[in-house]
């Protein structure tokens, strides 16, 4: 059950792909939706503490960063809230000013009080703190997180949903997360690469489907042969074929203290991404 959403809104990138399919997850399970952006105190003014900076100055620059970082937050948030007013959903939203390593660590402790946080996907070539965010969300926030394409443009369905199984314990983690998404879609798909060698037997996606059978929820069952070079853009060209609303995939890495390294294929996924993906760690 999902009734309790939380979305991360951008503040240096544009967030309406997250607005946009945030409220429609919002209407469609009849959920409460907060909103939560970070606006970046400039590390600059922690800087200019450490040069050994007298106090009444150190004050009054964290001062003049923190007004400015709340007034961007305050204006990402302004388009959610309009949007959510016309909507008549449940939301609640609230701007952070904080220096970047407090700003992140705040919303991912909030992610953990709620059933789904959405977010945008990053964009590795640009260099802001609104990329770091969502990685950091899904590795450490403990629930599922919806990553929304930055090429997305308006509201969010899924009808066709996708899973990738590979019988592990993360897939099985995304597969549980997804439920909700499942007994509201109209076909399920069942991915797997190379099924007979690298899903175990007793996790089979022929037993998946068994499984699944039982909650009303039959699923097609496709197996790709690939190199593991060759899984993600196999993944994504079977989603354009099946005209797929979404994917489903567990999240393989590390957290940030372990050098914050993802698996290839998630790694590739979220660079590559054309359709939401709903990931779980």
């Amino acid at each position: 059950m999902i009734k309790d959403i939380l979305v991360h809104i951008p503040t240096e990138r544009p967030s309406r792909p997250v607005i946009d399919a945030s409220i429609a997850l919002a209407t469609g399970f009849g959920a409460h939706l907060d909103a939560l952006a970070l606006g970046y105190v400039s590390t600059g003014a922690a800087a200019f503490a450490f040069d050994g900076a007298a106090a009444p100055a150190v004050a009054a620059v964290f001062e003049m960063e923190q007004e400015k970082a709340a007034e961007r937050a305050a204006t990402a948030l302004a388009v959610f809230e309009t949007e959510a007013r016309l909507a008549r959903i449940s939301y609640g939203s609230r701007a952070i000013a904080d220096i970047p390593a407090d700003a992140s660590g705040s919303i991912i402790a909030a992610a953990r009080l709620y059933d789904l946080a959405v977010v945008l996907q990053p964009e590795t070539d640009q260099k802001t703190y609104d990329n770091t965010v969502p990685t950091e969300l899904l590795l450490q926030a403990g629930g599922p997180v919806l990553f929304v394409p930055y090429i997305s443009r308006g509201a969010f369905s899924a009808k066709r949903i996708g899973i990738c199984w590979d019988g592990s314990r993360l897939a099985a983690r995304a597969l549980k997360d997804a439920r909700p998404f499942l007994e509201q879609a109209d076909a399920l798909f069942a991915i797997s690469i190379n099924g007979a060698e690298n899903v175990p037997a007793d996790a089979s996606p022929q037993k998946l489907a068994k499984h699944l059978a039982r909650s009303g929820l039959p699923i097609e069952l496709i197996d790709l042969p690939a190199s593991r070079s060759e899984v993600q853009p196999f993944i994504l060209s079977l989603a354009a074929d099946q005209n797929l609303d979404m994917l489903v995939m567990g999240a393989y890495g590390h957290s940030r203290l372990q050098e914050g390294i993802l698996g290839g294929v998630t790694r590739a996924m979220l660079r590559t991404m054309t359709i939401p993906t709903l990931m779980s760690h």
